[in-house]
């Protein structure tokens, strides 16, 4: 089995915030990122009856929606779309139960990366990874993941600003940001301590780099007041779908 680094003193901590309240699941970091890895670190990545009725393939980023929240009163409910990809854990279980050491942590800058050359195709860091972040490749036989993108990350050939992961560089609304977790100065950790950041299940002691800013709270209006407002409404000179719209984009 695989044994993890010793962490270098002052070493980065790279990783990941992502923010549940800004999210719109556009799907935009996804593509982004399969469409940088087909040709980066990690190429390519398989893609089978892409266009049929059993598409199936390789994805470094998956998106999931869920209902959130209660609809009692009528608007007190929301879609949360929750991005999902490897959170490089401090004690990723995916690393040491790697019986050839593919899987390892890097103790320069902690993230989680896959020897191709070694991997023998076993699965053990999929049933091991609780977050489902393991992506095996049938074509080839190995086992695939996130890597950070660290051919953007760390080349000096691109201009600093563009020096992040494809997913944060393409995200329309700012929800993804990329830096230094270790840092308690850097502007992840900031807005972690700002936003309330939290880890994916911490009760598991993986202790991830990955952290999610919950969704902010939003304002509803209590029955009566609704009530209120849509009589007021009434009285505005709209008819038919035009007063209909009208009330459905004011709430």
């Amino acid at each position: 089995m695989t044994s993890l680094p010793n962490r270098e003193p002052g070493a980065p901590r790279l990783g990941l915030v992502i923010d549940l309240d800004t999210c719109v699941g556009c799907h935009a970091c996804a593509v982004a990122c399969k469409q940088w890895n087909d040709g980066g670190h990690m190429a390519p990545l398989t893609d089978t009856d892409a266009y049929g009725a059993g598409p199936d393939g390789v994805w470094f980023n998956r998106i999931h929606s869920f209902e959130a929240g209660s609809d009692q009163g009528g608007c007190g409910s929301r879609t949360t779309n929750f991005p999902r990809s490897c959170l490089h854990c401090e004690q990723p279980a995916c690393v040491t139960v790697c019986p050839t050491g593919a899987s390892y942590k890097r103790a320069e800058d902690g993230i989680v990366l896959v020897n191709e050359d070694l991997c023998i195709g076993c699965k053990l860091c999929s049933w091991a990874c609780p977050y489902g972040a393991r992506e095996f490749d049938q074509d080839v036989g190995v086992m695939k993941k996130c890597t950070l993108c660290i051919d953007r990350i760390h080349n000096e050939t691109l201009a600093e600003t563009e020096r992040v992961p494809a997913c944060v560089m393409v995200c329309p609304t700012s929800a993804r940001h990329f830096g230094d977790l270790a840092d308690p100065a850097s502007a992840v950790s900031k807005l972690v301590a700002e936003r309330g950041g939290y880890d994916l299940m911490p009760e598991l002691g993986y202790e991830p780099a990955n952290k999610y800013l919950p969704p902010r709270p939003r304002p509803t209006l209590a029955l009566d007041e609704r009530v209120t407002r849509d009589s007021a409404n009434d009285d505005l000179p709209l008819h038919g779908l035009l007063k209909w719209a009208d009330r459905i984009l004011a709430r």
